[in-house]
């Protein structure tokens, strides 16, 4: 569903950040889905009027040269595209967010925590319950292979208004009622 989520996040971000133009988002070259979600991100984009970016990065160098490029062409915002490689280098990436003034996007709840504006994703904890409960109905004999493919359900989006009122973002109190949760 990265997909579909990655389109959703563009969406938010434009409301939150409306005259932030144009939008980079940021890949893992290594990613073999970023070709696809380039697609349908780009799709996304033109309907909402938002001019796309592409930023690939694989190393920690690389990151810091797209936060570079970010701040030389005056990107409006970021959108970083869920990838264990970005995960793992989150407190790396929204202190350039917040060093270089970017509004960004990211796709686990850890980044807003470290201090990133804002996160839409997976509810992780539903989805290990879903995950328990398969393993659940394997062990009592049913076969993996007869059971039927779930997908997420639950959805979380965590906003941080420290970060928002660093980059003198107001976060609209439509946005904050849908909110999952909000760091103050």
């Amino acid at each position: 569903m990265n997909d579909e989520l990655a389109a959703k996040r563009l969406g938010l971000l434009r409301e939150l950040a409306p005259k932030a133009a144009p939008v980079s988002v940021l890949f893992n070259p290594a990613d073999p889905s970023a070709e696809a979600m380039t697609r349908d991100l780009q799709a996304q984009a033109r309907t909402l009027g938002v001019q796309l970016r592409l930023l690939y990065a694989g190393t920690d160098r690389e990151i810091d040269a797209a936060f570079t490029t970010l701040s030389s062409k005056s990107s409006g915002a970021l959108l970083v595209n869920a990838d264990p490689f970005f995960f793992i280098r989150r407190a790396q990436i929204t202190a350039l967010a917040a060093r270089h003034a970017v509004p960004a996007i990211y796709y686990d709840r850890e980044f807003a925590v470290s201090g990133g504006l804002m996160t839409y994703g997976t509810d992780l904890p539903s989805v290990w319950g879903q995950a328990g409960g398969y393993v659940a109905r394997i062990l009592k004999g049913e076969k993996p292979a007869e059971l039927p493919v779930a997908q997420p359900t639950k959805f979380e989006m965590v906003v941080n208004l420290k970060a928002a009122k660093a980059l003198g973002l107001e976060v609209p109190d439509k946005m904050l009622a849908l909110a999952d949760e909000v760091i103050e």
